[in-house]
């Protein structure tokens, strides 16, 4: 499968775009839950919605301030956008992972990365708004840096290093895949044991 090229504008556009839908989501589907219905599981092997927001805010932690970072050193560096945006080869597999539904496919989260408790508080619906608006800024930045030459390392495997683009694409997706599996534990769907953290 040849690597995939699309024009900065347009990538970041893209990425801009389905943040900016996570956003409504979040607002107005998680926030207002009570801790009852954020805690409500489907099923014993089953994560919670709160779970799965809890999940997404323990890699956005890896993650946000590592990006934050390496896009504050590349600005450093005088870095420019290039014209067109080039899928690695691991970010394209990841991604297509990312993509297939939690009823197709699911994935063993790594300990790390699991969910802490069962009893989470409504602060992981207001943790998970802050973490999207902070994505959101970041790609806001990278528009303005080559996030084909940033470098940022893999949180499963610290000696891959994925490329920026790669990585936001990587993390969008990441979210998209577990807000659906949230909203499908909210309308009482008990699809998607496991989550992958990748």
């Amino acid at each position: 499968m040849p690597a995939v090229v699309r024009a900065t504008t347009d990538f970041f556009d893209q990425l801009t775009n389905d943040l900016l839908l996570l956003r409504v989501t979040a607002q107005q589907r998680f926030r207002p839950l009570s801790a009852e219905e954020l805690n409500r599981r489907p099923g014993p092997s089953r994560w919670s919605a709160g779970q799965c927001l809890e999940h997404l805010n323990i890699v956005g932690g890896y993650y946000l301030p590592s990006i934050a970072r390496r896009i504050a050193q590349a600005q450093a560096r005088g870095s420019k956008p290039p014209p067109t945006i080039k899928q690695g080869f691991f970010g394209r597999r990841i991604v297509n992972a990312m993509r297939t539904p939690v009823s197709t496919k699911a994935y063993t989260t790594p300990q790390r990365y699991a969910p802490t408790g069962n009893r989470l508080p409504r602060t992981v619906a207001e943790v998970f708004s802050r973490q999207l608006d902070e994505l959101l800024r970041l790609v806001l930045l990278a528009r303005q840096v080559n996030a084909n030459a940033v470098l940022i390392p893999n949180a499963g495997f610290p000696l891959l290093f994925l490329r920026l683009a790669d990585l936001l694409e990587i993390l969008v997706a990441h979210i998209q895949r577990h807000v659906a599996q949230a909203e499908g534990v909210l309308a009482g769907n008990s699809v998607g044991a496991k989550a992958s953290a990748a």
